[in-house]
Order: C-alpha cells, then sequence, then structure tokens
C-alpha cells in the first residue's frame, strides 16, 4: 500500500481525536431526529440533513475518514485519502450557509478509482508504482465535472493493476501500490475487479458512492459480487479524458452505488459531451436525459424483455444464480413487461465470441497506441520517464515490489508480439468481427429483430458481448449463494470466489443511449425486491455520524 495513505490517515485522525475507538453513540442527533446510517444513507438522505443543519459535510468527511481508517487494514479498498478534503468540505459548507448549492451532490463525500486522474496532492498510478509521483495538467473530465457540482472527492481505491490488464496470473484486486483488495460478504473474499476497492467501499459505507471503469466486466462483475447497481455507461456517455486507458473503443466510467437512484445522481453529474474525448462528440442529444427521474417504479409497465438463453453458459455452482434468475424473470413479468425468452445471438456470433481472439486483439492494439498517447505523453511531470508500454514492461520486471516475476506481464508480452497497433488493417478486421459477433449477429440484432427494450442475464454473463459494441448495462443486486455453498478459492489459493452470502446480479442491457430507459427498468425491478438489504457483509464499520457530530449524549451505538 502506498505510504502516502498511511500519512494522510494520520493527519486525518488528529483531526478526529473526538472518536473514541471503543466508545459509540446512539445514531441520532442532539434534536432527537436520527441520523442517517452510513452503510444504507442515500444521496436524498444525506441532503436533508445538510439542509436542516442535522450534521455538515466536514462531519461526514470526518466519520468517512474514520470508517475507512477501522476496516482498511482488513480490506485494503483504499488506497489514497484527498489530504484536502476537510478543507474543500468547510467551503461547500460556507456556500450552503450563504444560500449557494450546486446540485443533489453538494458536498457529498465520493471515492474514485485509482486510475482517474486529478490534478491533486493524490496520485494517479493505475496501481503500479511506475507512475507514482508522475502529475497531470489538469483534472480527468470526470472529476472536474464532480467537483464543479460540489462532490468532494474523498480519496482513490485499490484496482486490479492496470485495470487487470497486465498479468493472466494475477488476483483481482491486487497491485503493487495498494495491495490485496478483499471484500466484505466472506473472510478473503475475491473482490472481482478492476474496480475492486470502489466495489468494496461502496458496499459498506466508505463513501456516498464510488466511480469505477470499465474496459469489460470491470464496473459490472465488482457491483454484483459487493452486493451494488453499477451502471456501465455506452462508450462515449462519460469522458475518459486523463483515466489511465485500455481501449478507447470500450473504456467507460461509470458509478458504483448501493441504490439505483444513488448510482443514476452519479452518472447525472459525470455524463456529458467533452471536446477532448470525441466519442462523447456521437451522443444524440444536446441535453442529457433525466436519469433520476428515469427511476420510476412502472418502469417495466408495456416493455418487452429479451431473454437471449444461449448466452448463458452454466458452470459449477450457478444453480442458485439460474433459480435467482428465472425468479427475477416472473418478477418483472408481474411488473407489466412481456417476456421474450430464447431470442438468442446466432451460433456464428457465439462461436467467435466464446471461442475467437479478436477481442484481445483489440484491446492489445488500442493498448500499445492509447496508453502513450491519450495518457503518458500528457503528463507534467514523470519520474520514472515512463512514455510506452515497453517502458511499463521494463519498470514492472525490474522493480521488485511489481512482484515481477510471481505476477507475470504476459498480456503485455502479447501486445508487444502483436506487432501492429490500431493504425493496423490487421486490427481493423479484428474490430469488424467485434461489431458483427456482439451487434447484427449478437445483443443488437437480437433487441433489433424482436423489437425489444432490454435484454436481462444474470450478471456475471452480462459484460462480455456489450463490450465488444460499446453499450451500456446496468446491474442490480439479485441475490446470494446459499449457506450450503461449498468453498471454493482463486487459482493461487489466496482468494475466495465461492461461499454462502457472497451476493450475485441481474444485468439490464440496452443499445447505445438507452441509460435512461435501462435505469428505469433496474429501479423497478430493486423497488419490488430490496435484495440488498437481505445480503449482510462480515465486517461492517462501527462509527457513525453520531460519534463525530457534537451534541450526543453517550450510550450503547446500534447498526
Amino acid at each position: 500500500m502506498g505510504a502516502s495513505f498511511h500519512h494522510v490517515v494520520l493527519l486525518c485522525f488528529l483531526l478526529l481525536s473526538v472518536v473514541s475507538a471503543h466508545s459509540f453513540h446512539p445514531n441520532q442527533t442532539n434534536i432527537g431526529l436520527p441520523f442517517p446510517n452510513l452503510i444504507h444513507a442515500t444521496t436524498e438522505e444525506l441532503g436533508t440533513g445538510l439542509e436542516r443543519g442535522l450534521f455538515t459535510s466536514c462531519d461526514l468527511v470526518k466519520a468517512y475518514i474514520a470508517r475507512i481508517q477501522e476496516v482498511n487494514s482488513t480490506l485494503h479498498a483504499v488506497t489514497e485519502i484527498n489530504p484536502d478534503a476537510l478543507s474543500i468540505a468547510a467551503e461547500l459548507d460556507a456556500e450552503r450557509a450563504n444560500g449557494t448549492i450546486r446540485g443533489s451532490l453538494h458536498g457529498m463525500p465520493i471515492l474514485i478509482k485509482g486510475n482517474i486522474g486529478t490534478a491533486d496532492k493524490m496520485s494517479t498510478t493505475a496501481g503500479s508504482f511506475a507512475l507514482l509521483g508522475a502529475t497531470l495538467p489538469r483534472d480527468s473530465a470526470v472529476a472536474s465535472k464532480l467537483r464543479k457540482v460540489g462532490v468532494i472527492i474523498l480519496g482513490k481505491t485499490n484496482l486490479s493493476q492496470w485495470a487487470n490488464f497486465r498479468s493472466n496470473n494475477s488476483t483481482n484486486g491486487w497491485s503493487a501500490y495498494g495491495g490485496q483488495t478483499t471484500g466484505a460478504y466472506y473472510p478473503q473474499q475475491d473482490p472481482s475487479g478492476s474496480s475492486s476497492g470502489s466495489g468494496v467501499a461502496s458496499s459498506i459505507g466508505l463513501a456516498l458512492a464510488t466511480l469505477g471503469s470499465e474496459t469489460s466486466g470491470s464496473i459490472l462483475s465488482p457491483s454484483e459480487v459487493n452486493n451494488l447497481v453499477g451502471i456501465k455507461p455506452s462508450v462515449g456517455l462519460t469522458s475518459r479524458t486523463l483515466v489511465i486507458p485500455i481501449s478507447e473503443r470500450q473504456d467507460t466510467v461509470g458509478p458504483m452505488a448501493r441504490t439505483v437512484r444513488d448510482a443514476a445522481y452519479l452518472l447525472q453529474a459525470i455524463a456529458g459531451k467533452d471536446s477532448d474525448d470525441n466519442y462523447t462528440l456521437a451522443q444524440p442529444f444536446e441535453g442529457l436525459p433525466d436519469y433520476v427521474g428515469a427511476c420510476n417504479y412502472s418502469s417495466l409497465r408495456g416493455k418487452r424483455i429479451g431473454v437471449p438463453r444461449n448466452v448463458i453458459t452454466p458452470g459449477e455452482g450457478d444453480g442458485p444464480v439460474l433459480a435467482a434468475f428465472d425468479t427475477a424473470i416472473q418478477i418483472i413479468r408481474r411488473a407489466g413487461a412481456t417476456i421474450v425468452d430464447n431470442v438468442n445471438i446466432t451460433d456464428f456470433a457465439l462461436d467467435r465470441y466464446l471461442n475467437g481472439n479478436a477481442s484481445l486483439i483489440v484491446l492489445e492494439a488500442d493498448f500499445i497506441s492509447d496508453l502513450p498517447l491519450k495518457y503518458l505523453s500528457k503528463l507534467i511531470t514523470n519520474p520514472n520517464g515512463i512514455q510506452s508500454l515497453l517502458d511499463v514492461r521494463n519498470f514492472t520486471q525490474t522493480f521488485p515490489p511489481e512482484e515481477y516475476p510471481d505476477r507475470d506481464t504476459a498480456i503485455w508480452d502479447g501486445a508487444v508480439d502483436l506487432g501492429f497497433n490500431n493504425t493496423s488493417p490487421q486490427f481493423w478486421a479484428a474490430y469488424q468481427e467485434n461489431l458483427e459477433i456482439a451487434g447484427r449477429q449478437g445483443l443488437l440484432g437480437v433487441l433489433a429483430n424482436y423489437s425489444l427494450d432490454a435484454l436481462i442475464l444474470p450478471t456475471h454473463y452480462s459484460p462480455g458481448l456489450p463490450a465488444l459494441v460499446g453499450t451500456p448495462v446496468v446491474t442490480v443486486p439479485m441475490g446470494q449463494s446459499p449457506a450450503n455453498t461449498t468453498v471454493a478459492y482463486n487459482e493461487r489459493g489466496t482468494l475466495v470466489e465461492m461461499a454462502p452470502g457472497i451476493p450475485f446480479g441481474l444485468s439490464f442491457i440496452g443499445p447505445a443511449w438507452s441509460e435512461a430507459s435501462l435505469i428505469g427498468f433496474a429501479y423497478a425491478y430493486e423497488q419490488r425486491t430490496m435484495v440488498r438489504d437481505q445480503i449482510q457483509p462480515y465486517i461492517v464499520p462501527r462509527v457513525e455520524l453520531a460519534d463525530i457530530v457534537p451534541g450526543r449524549q453517550t450510550g450503547v451505538h446500534s447498526f
């Protein structure tokens, strides 16, 4: 873990001396109104408390920092705390006091993934020491948008190093800089990745919500196993400017939150056009859709929802997931939707999806081009002189904390050996195959041919095909592994992949720019099931607002 985390936490705890490690207080204000419980607190609940003066944004920052410190030595979800977070919170509190409210997220602490660039005192490393100390000329576009609406960027979360695009034999949630993140629903739980720390941090209330990024599964998968709502936006809905890239054709930044509505608030804040990311200029609307307003209980009524069964290829332990999926189908039907089952992709598309290599070629070739062009060349300081993928690989293979060769560089080796980048005709052929197998012969063809509003899949099966064509997916909690689940470990024997109580999700999949519809469908399902509330983590921070806000009474803390 980066030394900066420990330094900043020590500094922050000098400011948190009001918190006793063993004394907790009733979770209510000194005027008898309840504080929101931070593992469940929503945007609207926190906004109401701030507006009523029950607590301040400074109080929220202090509470969340204390919660991070309480569990981070076990879960390793957060790599850095913003040393300016309290001063930013104080400025936003002062704005609120004089009647200036920037929006619904004014004064709300959010954590962001460690590959999302910020021009402040925090590092943007993608989990690698190669980029430690490198600085940017300005914030990434999404970070800038967060600050504009009054969000406090509380800190950065750990991730699978280089967004899971380095090794064939590493582990989800491991980075040289941040160590090994684990999930909160079973000891040593595999947190999935690559937005591992964002998933864990949001799941147990280490911030209001978090940002992740996805190339193929990196928001959806950690959202699933951490009992969260995750929105993987259309490529181009949110800017990737100064976010450490893998592929311009697949990368996207999105929210990971405890409710659909909270995720919608965060998406509303970060979506929009950016002249420095030409993919965003393809947005078909001048003003953004109302993603929060899309949260309608009746959203599924009259809709046609398809089930592409042949994309589901069951493996060991999938029985409970498939049973829960069939139950979810009945819930969606009772909500007024027409279920169109067995709307399958073509045999050719399925074969190429499962057995082809076009998708990897596209990612490798894009990475070779995009890493230097869209990120490394923008750095204003670069202590390790990292200019290319070859430089990154050389640093990684020679700097012992990067744990090479125990954790290999096989993905980079393959990219280098490819012999071409994304300007090559060979690249274009692979990209066209992606568009064919996920587009006309795949999910987009199914949506069009059956006049469907969306598709649904268990989240485990949902990321791959939408990734190839850059289309959106929203995952929402659907269930958990039963009590008799046999514990199973990853190949290294270090992380638990299957165990009782590990969450799994349901995904709503649509065509490009259909986020508002998908959010509505996910909300309608969520409100009918409230699955998240039924799944309990094994570790929960105990610090609450009552331990921070002056004037509370001593008593027994409950949650």
